[in-house]
């Protein structure tokens, strides 16, 4: 019995040096990088993880949405984080992130100030009065980007204020967020423009005083 006891303590110790020496054998998996050729996602398609994963995020205009906890995301527990670094907005409830989609904020000459705010006002058809389009007196187009504060505006023709529609202002100098042309960059007068499709959600889930955190 003795002899037996042995033998098997004998194999035990065989195979747990085996094991350890195939695992000290064994290289570490590699790590890769989203610009590594072999790069492959590691999380489950359809999660935020998977979404930020992708190796066009930050930088794609694809919005993710947590189907779940959207019809349950209402003013009274939204709020709003813009982030300026990678051009992205969250719409969130709680800790929770609702809504993830592409922004494009105020360029180096307006740059969008960061802090948090309030939303102050929410107009659905806002037009601007200070930037737009300046037209001549045949109704040609002569300025596409023109400032109605410094721009003068030819005799017989007209300045049409550039449309900001599900508009949510920030500031009252004029700093908010509504539909706009979502360059994938810092392209705007300081405010926050976010796509035609999303906004309308987006503006739904928010209230007057409703928190918005520009980093």
């Amino acid at each position: 019995m003795t002899i037996i006891l042995k033998y098997i303590s004998l194999l035990a110790l065989t195979g747990a040096f085996a094991l350890l020496s195939s695992c000290a054998l064994k290289p570490a998996a590699p790590t890769l990088s989203k610009t590594d050729d072999g790069y492959e996602n590691p999380y489950e398609p359809g999660s935020y993880d998977h979404f930020k994963a992708e190796k066009n995020y930050p930088k794609t205009y694809n919005v993710w949405t947590n189907v779940q906890l959207l019809p349950f995301t209402v003013p009274a527990n939204s709020w709003l984080k813009i982030v300026r670094k990678t051009q992205r907005a969250h719409l969130m409830n709680g800790e929770e992130v609702v809504m993830d989609y592409p922004i494009s904020s105020g360029k180096s000459s307006h740059p969008t100030p960061p802090g948090e705010y309030k939303i102050l006002e929410k107009i659905v058809d806002k037009h601007s009065n200070k930037y737009g389009r300046m037209y001549d007196a045949e109704g040609n187009m002569i300025d596409g980007d023109a400032n109605a504060f410094e721009d003068e505006v030819p005799e017989g023709g007209k300045f049409a204020g550039a449309p900001m529609k599900y508009w949510m202002r920030l500031t009252w100098d004029g700093v908010g967020h509504h539909i706009g042309n979502v360059k994938r960059y810092p392209a705007s007068h300081a405010c926050v423009r976010g796509p035609r499709k999303t906004m309308p959600v987006i503006y739904s889930k928010l209230a007057l005083g409703s928190t918005v955190i520009v980093e």
